[in-house]
């Protein structure tokens, strides 16, 4: 099978890597031309997943179109803010019966769109049952590194998803399917606001009593607004859900909770991101999470500590003591 991947960051390269690995001819998109010179150099991605030497039938290239040509199953690894120019780059040169596999997590500034919004509106409501979307725990740098992982793919139609669950898998990838796209877009995408609030209270040393509590009660309220949107609730006791929340809230490798940590530490926000290479999702994704939870009046208080603090500039401890403050509830209600 002939795969495009999109995007070689560390999460495409890896997902590229385990592709060609399958024994898939994999071809990889760099937006940035020195990137895609340097890997075919080097035969290494050294700026985003650097010590672990690309399969030869790997190959990467500046040029979409090339990417593109004749690809059976495309792979979307692009982050979620700049996702809809690139689909827009790409329509015009997929392939009509290519699958498409979005890997992305985050929520739309502006629009409080998740992927599979902004890929049916480009695409048109004809080609749903070609979307797919992979969510759950799965850092980079462990699936390059061959560890076991389990994750879940969603689709709006089964009819395909075994052929996608084929690709991937392999004895340290399992795939598991759903039928609940937005779900697991959901719990991919929010799963990084509540891993900020995670990393803001380890980088106050507040200890692991109030990991575990951000933990619950964040997903407690990522459920409440996929319930608004039509998710199913059990989605968010899987892997896209409990999974990757666990996952990125307790990790080192985790982006996001390193960017609380340094909050918590006494850093700003742009402090911060001006020595990051690679994108945090959780910080534009915690501003439209914010915004969808007001739009659809569900209360997400964890979610609104963590834009208080980033966007309001809030001290942290301010903002931990009134969450811990707030009005007395049953925690079924």
């Amino acid at each position: 099978m002939k795969v495009a991947v999109i995007g070689a960051g560390s999460f495409g390269t890896a997902l590229g890597k385990l592709l060609a690995e399958n024994r898939h001819d994999v071809y990889v998109w760099s937006h940035s031309l020195d990137t895609a010179q340097a890997i075919r150099e080097k035969r290494e991605n050294t700026i985003y997943l650097p010590g672990f030497p690309l399969p030869e039938n790997l190959r990467v290239s500046h040029e979409l179109g090339e990417v593109l040509y004749k690809s059976e199953l495309v792979v979307f690894a692009v982050p979620t803010q700049v996702a809809r120019s690139v689909i827009e780059q790409m329509c015009p040169q997929l392939p009509r019966s290519a699958i498409i596999v979005s890997a992305s997590k985050g929520i739309e500034r502006g629009t409080l769109c998740l992927l599979a919004d902004i890929f049916v509106e480009i695409l048109g409501t004809e080609n749903k049952k070609r979307l797919f979307f992979l969510s759950g725990p799965s850092f980079a740098r462990e699936v390059a590194m061959r560890f076991p992982t389990a994750v879940t793919i969603a689709g709006y139609s089964l009819e395909e998803i075994g052929v996608v669950q084929a690709a991937f898998h392999n004895e340290y990838f399992r795939v598991y399917a759903s039928n609940d796209v937005i779900g697991v877009e959901l719990g991919g995408a929010l799963k990084n606001v509540i891993a900020l609030a995670a990393g803001i209270s380890d980088g106050l040393g507040l200890g692991h009593n109030s990991r575990a509590a951000l933990i619950t009660r964040g997903l407690a309220e990522i459920a409440r607004l996929g319930q608004a949107m039509g998710a199913h609730p059990l989605t968010f006791m899987g892997l896209a859900g409990m999974g990757d929340l666990v996952l990125t809230c307790t990790g080192d490798l985790s982006r996001n909770r390193s960017v609380g940590l340094e909050i918590g530490r006494g850093k700003t926000l742009k402090e911060v991101m001006e020595h990051m290479r690679m994108v945090a999702e959780g910080v534009p994704t915690t501003e439209s999470a914010y915004e969808l939870a007001r739009k659809k009046e569900v209360e997400m208080p964890i979610t609104e500590a963590v834009y208080d603090i980033l966007y309001r500039h809030e001290s942290p401890r301010e903002a931990m003591r009134k969450l811990m403050t707030r009005r007395l509830k049953q925690e079924l209600g």
